[in-house]
């Protein structure tokens, strides 16, 4: 948790806003594929794709 937060001061102080939604798709995109992986979800998920 504390990379999160140094993350985060760091991104405020250096003012590179431009790096939150790359990260966000980052996150996102590795949270769908644990999602997927070895899950009851996954046939759900491959139709999307």
């Amino acid at each position: 948790m504390t990379a999160v937060v140094e993350f985060y001061q760091f991104l405020m102080k250096r003012k590179k806003f431009w790096l939150i939604p790359i990260f966000v798709v980052l996150f996102l995109v590795g949270g769908l594929l644990l999602l997927t992986q070895g899950s009851v979800v996954a046939p759900l998920i491959y139709t999307l794709f």
